[in-house]
């Protein structure tokens, strides 16, 4: 079994403890630091009554992006696949003169 490693995250002025993979701490400690960035933000530009609130708003804020970055992805994928039979047709035309 891979070595396992215990941190503590604070969150809202909540410490949670985890185990994890050592691959994955500098993932979590970033995505912690963005949180609690975001909840400060929150905060100083909306009035806010309880900490329960803001972390709805993060998490609809994190959700929202992951949504997003999907639906750009399958753009760019469909704007590829076009143009390569663009081009597919193109060589095929080229190859059959």
């Amino acid at each position: 079994m891979a070595e396992q490693l215990k941190i503590k995250l604070s969150i809202a002025n909540r410490v949670y403890p985890l185990t994890i993979t050592p691959g994955q701490e500098e993932g979590l400690r970033k995505a912690a630091k963005k949180i609690e960035a975001m909840i400060s933000q929150f905060e100083q530009n909306y009035s806010v009554r309880d900490k329960q609130d803001v972390l709805a708003m993060c998490a609809l804020q994190f959700a929202s992006q992951v949504e997003q970055k999907t639906i750009d992805k399958a753009s760019v994928s469909e704007d590829v696949e076009e143009k390569l039979n663009a081009l597919d047709q193109l060589l095929q035309k080229h190859l059959s003169a």
